[in-house]
């Protein structure tokens, strides 16, 4: 049997079916002499489910975890065990948590992470993009120009790009993309693991057209994962022949135009003819 000892333990619950919960999770939050949670309202239901009788809840969130901080550490230190949860998922991931954890390794206390449910990991398994190498960019800003900047400053990523979107901002989110990364291959994930998860696989220039075609689309949290940039690839597509006919219409016509006309020539995408136009001019 586990025997917790005087430290923070960071215990994954699940974000959304039940059952995956794990084993040790469960013995963990039973035996801890307290559990961190970021809404206790919301976590008590769990901790009912699992068989924790009577825990003593300290409320964790974005808003307090600073000043709680010490506080939890000096339990700690008192020869406490302390668990730390979230809403869903594994705690720190887009999620509360950090400054705590950061406390504890400052004053020499261990921390103990559990593996378990994680949001983006579970949709970036499911995506069909590279695994090999990914960045997880949590939530988008909420403005739109911020939102445009912050997608343009990942133009040339070269890993796999992991957001969390809201359901209610998820329209916009989709138009910014389609707009900044035209037709780049992108999965958006809600409701994973529940009964009515839903995927949907398109292009960014497509996605808020997928989107609308769901009427529940708006209900439930959003994954997306964004195919990564693949310069070469795109460079290598365009036939030199190509290359010198860009060239030399770029001086005389508008680049949309050179690369419409173009891309019907010799039958290329016209984002990648575009991209090319838009190296050569940084290269210039």
């Amino acid at each position: 049997m586990l025997e917790l000892q005087n430290a923070l333990y960071i215990v994954p619950t699940p974000i959304g079916n039940m059952d995956d919960i794990t084993f040790r999770a469960c013995d963990v939050l039973k035996k801890a002499d307290v559990i961190c949670a970021e809404d206790t309202r919301h976590s008590l239901p769990l901790l009912e489910s699992i068989g924790v009788k009577s825990p003593k809840l300290i409320s964790f969130h974005d808003h307090n975890e600073t000043e709680k901080a010490d506080k939890i550490t000096a339990i700690i230190e008192e020869g406490n065990s302390v668990a730390l949860i979230s809403d869903a998922g594994t705690p720190m991931v887009s999620d509360p948590g950090y400054h705590l954890v950061a406390a504890c390794v400052n004053k020499g206390i261990m921390v103990y992470p559990l593996p378990g449910a994680c949001a983006a990991i579970t949709a970036l398994c499911s995506s069909g993009m590279p695994s090999d190498r990914f960045s997880f960019e949590g939530f988008l800003p909420v403005k739109e120009k911020a939102l445009h900047d912050k997608l343009r400053s990942l133009l040339e990523e070269e890993r796999t790009m992991i957001f969390y979107e809201a359901p209610r901002r998820i329209f916009d989110t989709a138009k910014a993309l389609g707009a900044v990364f035209g037709d780049r291959k992108v999965m958006v994930a809600r409701e994973l693991t529940k009964t009515f998860e839903t995927k949907y696989y398109t292009t960014c220039n497509h996605l808020a057209e997928e989107l609308e075609k769901d009427p529940n689309v708006q209900k439930g949290e959003m994954v997306i994962v964004l195919a990564p940039y693949r310069k070469k690839e795109n460079d290598n597509a365009i036939p030199s022949e190509a290359k010198k006919l860009i060239d030399i219409l770029s001086g005389e016509l508008p680049p949309k135009k050179v690369c419409s006309l173009v891309a019907q020539m010799y039958d290329l995408r016209k984002n990648d003819l575009y991209d090319y136009l838009l190296n050569q001019s940084k290269t210039e």
